[in-house]
C-alpha cells in the first residue's frame, strides 16, 4: 500500500490521527491512491470488504464508520456526501477485495 498516485501522495501521507491517538484513513483519500477515480465503483469495493470483515467475524461499525462531509461544487454550492473513517484493517480489507486488474 505504498504505491504513490499522481499527487505523490503515499497510503502513510493520508493518515489522520483522532483525539484520542487513534490512527484513521478518509475512504476518499485512499479512492485515488489505488488507482478509482469514480466514488461508486470504489463504494463496491467498500461493501465487498465489509462482507469480508463480517465474515471474519470481526464488527465491521468498529473498522468501517459513516461519516459525512461537505463537499464544494462549481457554483460554490455545498453538498453533503458520504465517506468512511477506515481503520488500517479496513483499509487493509478494501485493498484485498480491489480490482485485480490495478497495479497496486
Amino acid at each position: 500500500m505504498k504505491e504513490i498516485y499522481e499527487n505523490n501522495k503515499t497510503f502513510e501521507d493520508i493518515k489522520h490521527i483522532d483525539e484520542n491517538g487513534v490512527e484513521f484513513w478518509y475512504a476518499r483519500e485512499l479512492m485515488p491512491i489505488l488507482q478509482y477515480s469514480n466514488w461508486q465503483n470504489f463504494e463496491k469495493i467498500i461493501d465487498k470488504a465489509k462482507i469480508s470483515c463480517e465474515n471474519s467475524c470481526i464488527s465491521v461499525f468498529e473498522h468501517f464508520i459513516d461519516v459525512s462531509k461537505l463537499s464544494k461544487r462549481a457554483n460554490n454550492a455545498e453538498v453533503e456526501i458520504r465517506d468512511y473513517e477506515l481503520t488500517r484493517y479496513a483499509c487493509y480489507l478494501i485493498a484485498q477485495n480491489g480490482d485485480s486488474r490495478k497495479k497496486v
